[in-house]
């Protein structure tokens, strides 16, 4: 095993540990539709947002994945860490904490990933670049 996956698996290990009192959500189509409307996504892009979220967390509001230089995807939007957030204060492009991107709460998270589009695109979220790029996405029919 490389020392870099040693080092990224003891962070995600960390993470874990540290906050596994953090309780998340799994997230309906709908259910999910619904929120983004409530968080004011604007409604041409609903359709892009989901299909990104199911690709990237799918739909699971706590989801933890191990990204390129030792940085995680974190939350449901998958926002990375040591870009966009800071552990245990507030920081980043964001100036959010990233334990926030792993709760329930979807306030900092939506604020932050619509920053993240809005700076880089859709582009930004390989999940999208895989899954949902050149493809009609309408808002789901819930």
């Amino acid at each position: 095993m490389s020392r870099l996956t040693v080092v990224s698996l003891s962070l995600v290990l960390g993470v874990f540990l540290t906050y596994s009192d953090v309780s998340g959500k799994k997230y309906t189509k709908c259910g999910l539709t619904n929120v983004l409307e409530d968080l004011a996504f604007p409604r041409s892009y609903i359709g892009n947002w989901v299909c990104l979220i199911e690709s990237e967390s799918g739909k699971n509001s706590s989801k933890v994945t191990i990204r390129a230089n030792n940085r995680l995807g974190l939350g449901l939007f998958q926002i990375l860490s040591r870009d966009w957030c800071t552990f245990r204060k507030r920081g980043g492009l964001c100036n959010v904490r990233c334990e926030d991107m792993l709760d329930e709460s979807l306030v900092d998270d939506a604020a932050c990933a619509k920053k993240v589009q809005k700076e880089q695109g859709f582009k930004s979220w390989n999940g999208w670049n895989r899954s949902c790029k050149r493809r009609n996405l309408p808002i789901p029919n819930c």
